[in-house]
């Protein structure tokens, strides 16, 4: 489904703006179509990594439609890879608005097509008060969209957590610096049958959502703005989600936070990515970078 067409239920301003954003980034990626054109850089992002003019494009398309929300009478605090924290309003709303607006920027900048715009908004500070997750897959033109207490949905059909029953048949490994995916690896072997590198944890947590990954783990820590909104989804969808040893409310939402995530299917495979991961120690890697 396009970018603008709307469900059947769920839809909110905050959708509607999402898809807003997506109708305009197809437009971009459009037109800056190779590796050279990709591969301008611009600056350094408060999230610490160089800033690429097409993510600073990217985010813009963002910030327009949350301009628009904010003088429709919306108050909310965005939280940004590249901006920073940015406040809309006379004081700081307790709402969150966590965004990436490329997850998966290597993968968009060498022109492959699983990336992702992911936004999350949020009542709270922490990865519990995610109350909306929005996740848009450009390479496979895929929505998926979770509210809080109401379910996950994939271009407005229902989204379920099943695969087919064949325990940890296929694995997403994110965070793929070869020294850090090693030892991760390493753990694999013997319990896993096949793995996976997406290049984008938040389409990575989505295929768990969906039952196309039966689990998957991150070789390094990882941020707010990645897996903000894929986390509901994974949740809402029936999937198990843990944040290394923090709880959910533990979690938090600010740029500067940093966690290791780890998701599967059923407790039983989630049980054993944790003692995988727990086994690497990979998810203390201090400075995670773009996937």
């Amino acid at each position: 489904m396009g970018g603008s067409e709307s469900q059947s239920v769920g839809v909110s301003p905050w959708i509607d703006a999402c898809r807003r954003m997506v109708d305009a980034q197809r437009e971009l990626y459009s037109r800056t179509t190779g590796i050279d054109a990709r591969t301008e850089y611009v600056g350094v992002g408060e999230g610490g990594d160089r800033t690429l003019a097409i993510d600073a494009e990217a985010e813009a398309i963002v910030f327009g439609e949350l301009d628009a929300l904010h003088r429709s009478g919306a108050e909310f605090t965005a939280i940004s890879e590249e901006r920073g924290k940015v406040v809309f309003g006379a004081g700081e709303s307790p709402t969150r608005v966590v965004i990436d607006p490329i997850d998966g920027s290597l993968n968009a900048r060498r022109t492959l097509p699983s990336f992702a715009l992911s936004v999350a908004v949020a009542s709270g500070p922490s990865m519990a008060d995610v109350e909306l997750g929005y996740v848009w897959d450009f390479g496979a033109a895929e929505e998926f969209v979770a509210e809080r207490g109401r379910g996950a949905l994939l271009d407005g059909e229902p989204l379920l957590a099943r695969g087919p029953g064949y325990g940890l048949e296929l694995v997403g490994l994110e965070g793929t610096k070869p020294e850090l995916t090693l030892p991760l690896v390493e753990g694999l072997v013997g319990r896993a049958f096949r793995i996976r590198a997406v290049g984008s944890l938040a389409l990575t947590l989505c295929y768990v959502a969906g039952g196309r990954l039966d689990g998957m783990l991150s070789g390094r820590s990882t941020r707010s703005v990645d897996v903000a909104a894929a986390q509901l989804i994974a949740r809402e969808a029936g999937a198990k989600v843990e944040f290394g040893e923090l709880a959910h409310a533990e979690a938090g939402l600010d740029l500067g936070a940093r966690y290791g995530i780890t998701a599967a299917l059923d407790p039983e495979m989630l049980a054993t990515l944790l003692e995988i991961q727990g086994e690497s120690a990979a998810h203390h890697e201090p400075n995670p970078d773009r996937a």
